[in-house]
């Protein structure tokens, strides 16, 4: 199994403020938009998504939340393990807010497919984005794109894209493994 790194830290941290300074100009103030990680890895990016627009560009009343999709994926019970539920973490409404969903890559467009089913639990949003670090443009088995974007890569369905946050995983780094 060979592994290459497509982003290291520092790329990482370049990615994070590009992405920070798209969605100012796209949302403003945030005083209509909310942010909303999809747990587990989406989570990571979502977080310092968040810190960075509040320390370094001055957001003040930024809304954040976590999503859980486990009970809303179409592989739910497909899978030979249970899947491991996590917690959802909203504690606002969306009505009528500009959402913008936030993962760490984008492969088939499962994971979002479940997103949008279960963002419908909390509201009506105005508006939906996507927001990833990674998308393999080339992997899609349904019709999702994102709006914002850190990096493409053109991966092969025998490769995988590995993403390692410091919070969980010591440094941050990308990496694209061939099986």
């Amino acid at each position: 199994m060979s592994r290459k790194t497509l982003l290291n830290s520092k790329d990482i941290e370049i990615i994070l403020h590009r992405l920070a300074c798209q969605l100012i100009e796209n949302h403003n103030d945030f005083s209509n938009t909310v942010l909303i990680g999809l747990q587990p890895r989406g989570s990571f990016l979502a977080n310092r998504l968040a810190a960075l627009l509040k320390t370094h560009y001055n957001i003040k009343n930024l809304k954040t939340g976590l999503l859980d999709i486990t009970f809303y994926r179409d592989d739910f019970r497909r899978r030979d393990a249970p899947l491991a539920a996590t917690s959802t973490e909203i504690d606002f409404l969306i009505e009528g807010k500009k959402v913008v969903i936030i993962d760490d890559v984008l492969f088939s467009g499962r994971s979002i497919r479940a997103a949008l089913t279960a963002i419908q639990s909390y509201g009506r949003p105005e508006n939906i984005e996507l927001l990833v670090l990674i998308d393999r443009r080339f992997s899609r088995h349904l019709p999702i794109q994102p709006n914002y974007r850190g990096r493409q890569v053109d991966a092969i369905n025998e490769e995988r894209v590995l993403v390692s946050w410091k919070e969980t995983d010591k440094k941050d780094v990308v990496y694209i493994e061939q099986k």
